[in-house]
């Protein structure tokens, strides 16, 4: 048993349009997990560790290729 504070799991079930606590707070939970491999995404692209510029379809194209969107 967890103690949750009435009035933010009521928020979250009006938020999220859920019926229980339970699925709240396990909506919330995913929300923040969700959130914070997004900034950790966002942090890898500011450091330069993802490259945002890197086309796998160009590097692996037979030569000649030409590729739809890339036209």
């Amino acid at each position: 048993m967890i103690d949750l504070d009435d009035e933010t799991t009521e928020e979250l079930m009006r938020v999220y349009n859920v019926k229980t606590k339970a699925a709240a707070v396990r909506r919330a939970m995913e929300e923040a997990a969700k959130l914070h491999r997004r900034m950790e995404f966002m942090d890898a692209i500011d450091s330069g560790t993802v490259d945002l510029t890197y086309d796998a379809r160009v590097v692996n194209a037979a030569p000649g290729t030409v590729l739809a969107d890339s036209a």
